[in-house]
């Protein structure tokens, strides 16, 4: 009985070790070595993300966007940061429905992720899906979903897939704080450690969910030890730096890739913007937000690093200029597609005729 005990022991301290390993090594070096130029393509991508949102929003207060928006702002190194480590177009994305960013991380036209905005038949899924249901299956992300933590399960599918093709993909399954607390997340837990399938869990920890604290609504607010009981290793990182989100993404992206199965990550990260356009946040103060805004934002410290290495604050403003227009065209471009044919009502409902 005690040489049981003695082994059962040893085995839970060894499991213990293999779900902190990861957090270990990211903690021995948690800022990636960008050069200059890398640094400038995350810069200018989180400048993309942030100017675009901000123009959705524009256009969703002039009526020209309809239904639900959910706006990025804020949380631009995430997507920026763990995307840059995958394959694009050979590893699969999949999230919920604040997916804007993530289309535009993965290099997604931002015309077509406009017209699909405004309900146009350029858009990315015909004008039909709107904010909350984008895909893109050339670039292998698969939306957008609009159903809180669907796309955990989702995402087990695509890595399962990935496992049996033999394809060397994994699957990032992004995912928030609210979404946390849904059954079927746990359901794609255990089957993707007793799969030992190829997917990086992301939750997406903006503190507030809908509206409500963290704190008032989760139990463990700690998501990245949700795992443990499935015996997946967890990460805690700070998602407001895309070098510490990168560097992060690459221990994750390694260990996954290596076969060894689901990791699920936890980037605390801050929206600045209510949970969606019709949101106005009064469950937070607005000197809470402006304190993120001027001492963590992911853009502003992504700018004071390149301005430091000396990078002329004229390339900085070049970007910003051309970045803006890239934003203007998408939505002059969005404006002036027309709308769907009413015939479009019955297309793309079944895969085949039945």
């Amino acid at each position: 009985m005690a040489a049981d005990t003695a082994a059962a022991s040893t085995a839970a301290n060894g499991g213990n070790d293999q779900l902190h390993a990861l957090q270990a090594a990211y903690e021995a070096n948690r800022r990636y070595a960008a050069s200059d130029e890398e640094l400038l393509h995350f810069y200018e991508q989180m400048v993309l993300i942030r100017r675009f949102e901000e123009k959705a929003g524009q256009l969703y207060g002039l009526g020209l966007i309809g239904g639900f928006c959910h706006l990025y702002i804020g949380q631009e190194a995430v997507a920026v940061g763990i995307q840059s480590a995958l394959q694009e177009g050979h590893d699969s994305v999949i999230t919920g429905y604040r997916d804007h960013g993530h289309m535009l991380a993965y290099g997604i036209d931002p015309n077509v992720i406009m017209a699909e905005l405004t309900g146009r038949e350029a858009g990315i899924s015909r004008g039909k899906g709107g904010s909350m249901h984008m895909f893109s299956t050339e670039k292998k992300f698969y939306g957008g979903h609009g159903i809180v933590g669907a796309q955990v399960s989702l995402g087990a599918g695509l890595a399962f897939a990935h496992k049996y093709n033999e394809d060397g993909g994994l699957c990032v399954a992004y995912f928030g704080d609210g979404a946390a607390n849904q059954g079927q997340v746990y359901e794609s837990f255990n089957m993707a450690a007793l799969w030992n399938l190829p997917i990086i869990f992301v939750v997406e920890n903006n503190q507030y969910a809908m509206g409500t604290a963290v704190g008032r609504s989760s139990a463990e607010t700690h998501f990245h030890r949700r795992g443990a009981a499935f015996t997946i290793p967890g990460m805690n990182v700070n998602g407001m730096d895309v070098l510490e989100v990168r560097a992060a993404a690459n221990v994750a992206v390694e260990y996954v890739r290596a076969g060894n199965g689901p990791v699920l990550m936890e980037l605390n990260t801050y929206r600045y913007r209510g949970h969606s356009m019709s949101d106005p946040a009064k469950y937070r103060s607005r000197e809470e937000v402006q304190d993120v805004r001027e001492n963590r934002d992911p853009i502003e410290g992504a700018k004071a690093e390149l301005l430091a290495r000396g990078v002329p604050e004229d390339k900085l403003k070049d970007i910003e200029k051309r970045i803006r227009a890239i934003c203007t065209q998408a939505a002059d471009f969005a404006e002036s597609s027309p709308e769907p044919d009413m015939s479009e009502l019955y297309t793309d409902v079944l895969v085949g005729s039945y």
